[in-house]
């Protein structure tokens, strides 16, 4: 196991890192504390990581793999980890499924996606074959037609079915469809993207016998975030110790938090990682310690899945808040954010899926001003917005789950839609 000491660490970004190195001119030459370093700043980080005249780095690329990421700034970067680097991620997660539920002898399909040098296909395959207990792997990819990922999954009598939410309710839609079900899996393994309560009734249709679970918490970015605390909520999260330092912070003051429940966005240090380093770099989500003795926490969502439309904010996590309590025949089994622009003022479009043959319109319409009602309860400032005619009122647009705009690459669920004109 290859993990340093942080003082080691900063001294070896500060000797070998023009970035860490200018980041960190005005520290004391011996600093050796987390809080006396700047938190990184996304812009700068990525702009000085780059594929040429790299000033992140502190080697030349001449042994690594490379792999792409969105990061928490949407477009493309791309992330670098040696051999070692490497297999201490793969081991260290694979360590982890063990708590999140994968036992000897378990078949296990990776779903995820491969190719155009993204990781989490590789990754996880990769995880599964270091972990401490023998598994079979089936690597059958999320861009396999359903129509052959259906009838693989039987053949091998798949007992784990690991991918992202939206390729996993893809596949779950598709099963409800044709009135099939495949109750031989025991576990759903999920990760890169939250699960929320309308895609857990969709999965259940499809898979009765099958537990949800969080399959851990990572990026190829910011590295190893945290492994699943059993229990009923698979948000819940604790860090990779000693491999990753944990920290979150006040949004608006950056000071650190250390009550239960308070919300704050996560940042990571990576003890393992030296030709990249991640010291006190923002992994793009907002969180809540609920143990912080035992460095427990619930990731609440993308810090930047939020939406602005004039002078109204939502988080998407505040939508699945009043639809979970709007939606109490379960109509409802996926979301997005849509927000246009029309007459010369900004509006919300929520895209509802609905299950495989519920289409009463009676009811959706009934749903529909239920939720608009809930939204506008929970967010006054919306209602107000929308008397003063500075947006529009909030439109429902209902779709099947596979009307979902995803992200092409790795098969991800766009939780927010900006289709507004930028010219």
């Amino acid at each position: 196991m290859v993990i340093h000491q942080l003082s080691e660490l900063i001294r070896h970004a500060r000797n070998h890192s023009p970035f860490y190195a200018d980041l960190y001119a005005s520290l004391r030459p011996d600093v050796d504390c987390l809080l006396d370093l700047p938190v990184v700043d996304q812009e700068e980080f990525w702009a000085a990581n780059t594929l040429h005249r790299n000033r992140v780095l502190t080697a030349p690329l001449t042994e690594a793999a490379v792999f792409k990421t969105g990061g928490t700034t949407g477009a493309p970067k791309f992330s670098f980890y040696t051999r070692d680097e490497w297999r201490e991620f793969v081991t260290a997660f694979g360590a982890g499924l063990v708590g999140a539920g994968l036992r000897p002898g378990h078949r296990v399909a990776d779903l995820f996606y491969a190719g155009e040098l993204y990781a989490s296909f590789l990754f996880v395959l990769d995880s599964l074959a270091h972990a401490p207990v023998d598994n079979v792997r089936l690597p059958i990819g999320g861009s396999a037609p359903l129509e052959s990922t259906i009838p693989a999954l039987r053949d091998f009598a798949a007992d784990v079915v690991a991918g992202t939410p939206t390729t996993l309710c893809r596949l779950a839609e598709q099963l409800v469809s044709t009135e099939e079900q495949l109750p031989a899996v025991e576990l759903l393994f999920f990760g890169g993207e939250a699960l929320f309560p309308d895609q857990r009734r969709l999965l259940a249709a499809a898979f009765p016998n099958a537990e949800v679970r969080s399959l851990g918490y990572a990026s190829v970015d910011a590295g190893l975030l945290g492994r699943p605390v059993p229990g009923p909520d698979p948000r819940t999260h604790r860090a990779f110790t000693p491999h990753s330092v944990v920290e979150i912070l006040d949004e608006s003051t950056g000071e650190p938090i250390s009550e239960p429940g308070r919300p704050g966005r996560i940042v990571v240090t990576s003890l393992f990682r030296t030709l990249m380093p991640i010291i006190r770099y923002p992994a793009g989500d907002r969180a809540e310690w609920t143990d912080p003795l035992a460095g427990h926490f619930r990731i609440l969502g993308r810090s930047e899945e939020g939406v602005r439309f004039g002078p109204v904010a939502l988080y998407h996590q505040d939508v699945q808040a009043v639809l979970a309590a709007a939606d109490g025949q379960g109509l409802i089994v996926g979301s997005q954010l849509v927000v246009r622009r029309w007459e010369g003022r900004d509006g919300l479009v929520l895209r509802l899926a609905t299950a495989p043959g519920e289409s009463d319109p009676v009811r959706l319409s009934a749903l529909a001003e239920a939720i608009a009602h809930g939204l506008y309860a929970a967010r006054p400032h919306y209602p107000d917005s929308v008397a003063k005619r500075f947006v529009h009122p909030l439109a429902v647009e209902w779709v099947r789950h596979r009307d979902l705009a995803v992200n092409s690459r790795s098969g991800k669920l766009i939780r927010v839609l900006d289709e507004r004109p930028t010219s």
